[in-house]
């Protein structure tokens, strides 16, 4: 009768240990398989999470979001610096104030390169400066596109921004007042008739600046001088000498 016993348990050891009472499947394979935790699975998405203080944290969440160095922008392939530097220079070029067509395509490349380092990496802590610095030129540049991106560069500093130098500067700024200024469209001057008078032009007459609305800056459109007529060119060529029908 043990013998049986004994042989019957041989078997079904031999058939592969599935009726043990234990329930541990034999294949040490997925015996030594540990089961992931959930705090594991939660300290793995966080690529700081082993930094020891928040100081330190931080400072890993902005080097992880920021651009590199290296890494180029726009159609002109501006660095973070190059955009910078561009601003800088503008502001200094521009003086009290700008219409330059150079120097406003300089800025527009550094305002697309701008765009584009920020839809790639908004998260990106330089971009506070970047903006700031594109708000003290472009306000100086008195063309409709300039003036609508300074605020609209003033008004991100204030919403993503607002513990930093950059965005308290800006919410200063705006509570003290600020005006948009561009040049309106330069009319034709006057001229005088042959009796002395001046004639009549169809010049339009400028409308006045509306009122600005809820969270709108003041509008104040400057009216440049008018512009003296281009002479029509004189016709110097001499009439060629006529032939005598006499003449072979």
């Amino acid at each position: 009768m043990k013998r049986a016993i004994a042989t019957l348990s041989l078997a079904l050891i031999g058939a592969g240990g599935i009726f043990f009472t234990t329930g541990v499947p034999s294949n040490p394979a997925l015996a030594a398989t540990p089961l992931p935790s959930a705090s594991a699975a939660t300290k793995s998405k966080d690529a700081c999470g082993a930094t020891k203080s928040k100081w330190a944290h931080t400072q890993c969440l902005q080097f992880n979001n920021s651009a590199p160095g290296d890494e180029y922008f726009g159609r002109m392939k501006m660095s973070y610096l190059g955009i910078d530097n561009t601003y800088k220079d503008g502001a200094i070029s521009a003086g009290d104030y700008s219409t330059d067509p150079k120097l406003i395509s300089k800025l527009d490349f550094a305002t697309e390169a701008l765009r584009r380092w920020a839809q790639k990496y908004p998260n990106d802590p330089q971009l506070a400066r970047s903006y700031y610095l594109g708000v003290l030129v472009l306000r100086k540049v008195y063309t409709e596109p300039e003036q609508k991106t300074t605020w609209e560069f003033m008004q991100l500093l204030v919403r993503k921004y607002p513990n930093t130098y950059f965005g308290k500067s800006m919410k200063t700024a705006i509570a003290q007042g600020f005006t948009e200024h561009w040049f309106a469209v330069a009319q034709i001057c006057q001229t005088p008739s042959l009796f002395g008078r001046v004639a009549a032009t169809d010049t339009p007459t400028p409308e006045p600046t509306p009122s600005p609305g809820p969270g709108s800056p003041t509008v104040q459109i400057i009216t440049p001088p008018c512009v003296q007529p281009t002479p029509a060119p004189e016709d110097t060529t001499s009439p060629s000498p006529s032939k005598s029908p006499l003449t072979p």
